[in-house]
């Protein structure tokens, strides 16, 4: 794997035995890995390492990988790592509370080495595909932006103020407004323009009175 695009992963449990095993397993696949022993742990390594995905055992005695993964997914910067639970506890309610406060899977110990790596792959391809299309909303959202937003220079007739479009062609500032955006006017005329096209009106209303 080029390391330019390693993916890191943190793996939490409190067992040096597990830990020992799940780094070897996923550094010898090429895997940037950060193990740690404990909750607090987890969550301090986790904002500043923000990895691409995290290992999570359950039964910790500081703090349960229950509580680590909901203070995980209320954090802004942590929110959408995928987090995997590791767990001796193979009892359906323990694994749904898993999914329940934000795991994406959940394996069971004693764990097999296959089973941890294709799940670990699996998740890896799923939140790549997921920060592509987000990515890609991105540039949508500001695309659309772009067009409902006129920017950069217009070249405007000093005389007429027709803007003239990429095409050569002059046009009326509303013309070309229209086209190239989301607006829609409506028309009026403003106190200066309307005393000094139509003047003083008020003699007029005075003798209608009369």
């Amino acid at each position: 794997m080029n390391n330019i695009h390693k993916k890191k992963i943190l793996i939490v449990d409190d067992t040096p035995e597990n830990l020992r095993l799940l780094s070897g397993l996923l550094a010898g696949r090429g895997y940037e890995v950060r193990p740690v022993p404990s909750g607090r742990l987890a969550l301090t390594g986790a904002r500043a390492l923000l990895p691409d995905l995290i290992l999570l055992d359950i039964m910790m005695p500081d703090m349960s990988g229950y509580e680590v993964c909901e203070r995980l997914k209320a954090d802004g910067h942590t929110r959408d790592i995928p987090v995997i639970f590791i767990s001796a506890l193979n009892e359906t309610p323990d694994k749904l509370r898993g999914f329940t406060v934000g795991g994406v899977d959940y394996i069971t110990k004693p764990f097999q080495e296959q089973e941890v790596l294709a799940r670990v792959e699996t998740h890896l391809r799923l939140r790549t595909l997921q920060k592509t299309v987000e990515e890609k909303n991105a540039r949508l959202e500001e695309a659309l932006d772009n067009v409902r937003t006129l920017s950069g220079l217009l070249p405007i007739c000093a005389g007429c103020k027709k803007i003239r479009d990429g095409k050569g062609y002059w046009n009326q500032i509303e013309t070309y407004i229209e086209t190239h955006s989301d607006a829609q006017f409506s028309h009026g005329l403003c106190g200066e323009c309307s005393d000094r096209l139509y003047g003083d009106q008020d003699w007029y209303i005075q003798s209608k009175k009369k």
